[in-house]
């Protein structure tokens, strides 16, 4: 089994990073090379959510260079964490997922990720499970922080120019 932790300062309040993880609840969006389909929007605090992503991974696993997972989201507490449980290809694998928001004071936030990883077929695992899990979460890394960024910075014009 793989574990990866990552943390990440963006920013923007736990309030402003919460909601651009949770503003999409339904239908397909898409930051680079990532796209996440939400496929059922869970309850009003988000718990239950499930949704289908596609992203990058290695062009040697010959699944032209693309993985898909289905993940749904459970242990929501907005707006300061959320857990999901996924399974994915093109190693069969589950992972599971934890994300934390700290406050810094100062309209910044500590985004904390981690995530465990385990491919089911044991002979994959032994030769590909690491590899595969370190090109998926160094991808994860990159995407989070400019995604968030991004995300906050146009909420943020949206929100100047509906100002009177």
């Amino acid at each position: 089994m793989q574990d990866h932790s990552f943390s990440v300062d963006v920013e923007g309040t736990p309030e402003e990073v919460w909601s651009i993880f949770w503003s999409h609840r339904s239908g397909r969006r898409s930051h680079g090379d990532v796209t996440i389909e939400v496929l059922h929007p869970g309850d009003p605090s988000g718990e239950g959510l499930v949704r289908h992503c596609t992203f990058p991974v290695p062009r040697w696993l010959l699944s032209g260079g693309r993985g898909v997972s289905w993940e749904w989201l459970t242990e929501v507490h907005p707006p300061v964490s959320w857990r999901y449980d996924a399974v994915g290809k093109p190693l069969w694998s589950k992972a599971t997922g934890w994300t934390r928001l700290e406050d810094l004071g100062g309209g910044r936030t500590r985004i904390h990720f981690r995530e465990t990883y385990h491919a089911f077929n044991p002979v994959l695992r032994a030769l590909f499970e690491r590899r595969v899990h370190a090109a998926i979460s160094r991808s994860n890394d990159e995407t989070l922080a400019s995604s968030i960024n991004a995300g906050i910075q146009m909420m943020r014009r949206l929100s100047a120019r509906s100002e009177p």
